[in-house]
């Protein structure tokens, strides 16, 4: 099986052996270089948006590499330095590059269309881009040694970096982004609320982020049978369902099926033990509460994705999908280590790198909270303190590096402990506590709170702890239908 990487930026083959002139627009390239010498203020615009693999034309690549470097080192870009640096990198032509450099500046009267210019030589170079893993793939696509799902991996990797070479961000005016930052602070002021994300739905553990918020990522992680799973579903409830914010939720459920989930969400909306709708054994009483809350899970705007082994990139071209369609506030992966990232990738720390990477860029781009769930290195278990800490994170610091708020789920009665602190610092029972625990907080302070966690219905709620008779709510008088 092959195992070579394709090359988004391999040279186009030429009109001889395809009969077409692959895109590009030599008279813009050349008005950008010829910006660039006339004008200081020309070369960082062109600087953010290009690079020298961007320029078509092999003379103006080695031209614009000069010119970065040149940049890079503080100096002037005009005719004279460029040449100079072309000699001093073993490029020059001396022939033909001193007239060509000055032809540039000659042939140019203002740099005032640069931005428009440089992004015409941008989507050239990306059509070129595309065209070039196009063909690799199809060249390869009929080799019968090639595996399919690798080739198709790699595909969408190649896919994927060309796309982030468009999303380059230009600068914001600080007075622009005044303007917006203040009307936000403005609108956030006049709620008094202090939950300014998407909340979720735990009142202290809301008080100490304000709520999910926008272009954050936020890792929920924990050892096996902690209630990870379960949080991230409370939480995927309590936000679809929230009396003042409802928010629409995607869920890419990598281990456990649809059916599964629903039947987990149903049981704890219900408040009626898990085990029992799934055995047939559930008593008369509490097939009414199970009823008459499947109408109001029914309202919720949860859209749930269950496709085993998801790769990075069509989980990011979903939630595009369905930001743009039913403008989801709110996704939620669990769980990370079960996300295909590209065959690219070295060794599985960098391949984790790189899903994570991804996932902090989707969360950006869409401006949504993204939850990733992830598990945590089973060396913990060996320490006499079982309480999670950062460097916990399984296979990749890159996790606790990308992700804006780290939260641990710690259950202590897993481990037999018979004993906890409350937030207060009180010894108080652990039976039925899970401790929320803010490893992360890029922009809020970290601590932890307490939460009941009901085995029953493997659902989290807010304390002091009830009994599942008190906290069950009175039969409907017609459980009927429930849509």
């Amino acid at each position: 099986m092959a195992n070579t990487i394709l090359d988004i930026q391999a040279p186009v083959e030429s009109s001889a052996s395809q009969g077409r002139v692959p895109p590009q627009a030599v008279d813009v390239e050349k008005a950008v270089l010829g910006a660039m010498l006339i004008d200081k203020e020309a070369a960082p615009k062109a600087l953010e948006l290009l690079d020298p693999t961007s320029f078509y034309n092999p003379t103006h690549q080695k031209i614009f590499q000069s010119m970065v470097s040149l940049f890079e080192k503080g100096e002037a870009i005009d005719a004279v330095t460029v040449v100079e640096e072309l000699r001093r990198r073993g490029l020059f032509n001396p022939v033909e590059d001193p007239a060509y450099v000055t032809e540039l500046t000659m042939n140019m009267t203002s740099s005032a269309n640069v931005d428009y210019h440089a992004r015409i030589v941008l989507e050239k170079a990306l059509m070129r881009s595309l065209i070039s893993a196009s063909s690799s793939v199809a060249s390869r696509a009929y080799n019968d040694t090639e595996d399919a799902l690798d080739l198709l991996d790699e595909a969408e990797a190649a896919i994927f970096q060309i796309s982030e070479r468009r999303l380059k961000k230009t600068f914001t005016p600080i007075n622009r982004a005044l303007h917006e930052t203040f009307a936000m602070l403005e609108e956030i002021h006049g709620k008094h609320s202090g939950v300014t994300g998407v909340p979720s739905g735990f009142p202290m553990l809301d008080e100490k982020t304000g709520g999910f918020q926008n272009s954050d990522l936020i890792i929920v992680a924990g050892r096996p049978s902690q209630g990870k799973t379960a949080l991230a579903l409370s939480i995927c409830r309590n936000a679809a369902l929230h009396p003042e914010k409802r928010t629409s939720v995607a869920i890419f459920s990598l281990e456990m099926s649809e059916q599964q989930l629903i039947v987990r969400m149903l049981s704890a909306e219900a408040r009626v033990n898990a085990h029992q709708p799934r055995t047939g054994k559930l008593p008369d009483e509490n097939w009414k509460y199970l009823s008459r809350n499947v109408g109001r899970l029914a309202e919720a705007k949860i859209f749930i994705d269950d496709t085993p082994a998801l790769s990075i990139l069509e989980l990011r071209a979903k939630a595009r999908r369905l930001k743009a369609e039913h403008e989801i506030g709110l996704v939620v992966v669990d769980y990370l280590q079960l996300v295909q990232g590209p065959k690219s990738a070295e060794s599985r720390e960098r391949e984790i790198s790189m899903i994570s990477r991804s996932l902090k860029a989707l969360a950006k781009e869409l401006n949504i909270p993204v939850v990733a769930l992830s598990q945590l290195n089973r060396a913990l278990e060996a320490r006499s303190d079982k309480r999670p800490v950062l460097a916990d994170l399984r296979e990749s610091g890159a996790l606790e590096q990308d992700a804006d708020v780290v939260i641990f789920v710690h259950r202590p009665e897993t481990y037999n402990i018979k004993e906890t602190k409350d937030v207060d610092g009180t010894t108080m029972d652990a039976e039925g506590i899970a401790e929320i625990i803010i490893g992360k907080q890029r922009n809020g302070p970290t601590g932890f709170t307490l939460l009941t966690f009901v085995k029953d219905y493997a659902g989290f709620e807010r304390r002091a702890p009830r009994s599942l008779e008190t906290y069950l709510p009175p039969p409907s008088e017609e459980p009927g239908p429930p849509f």
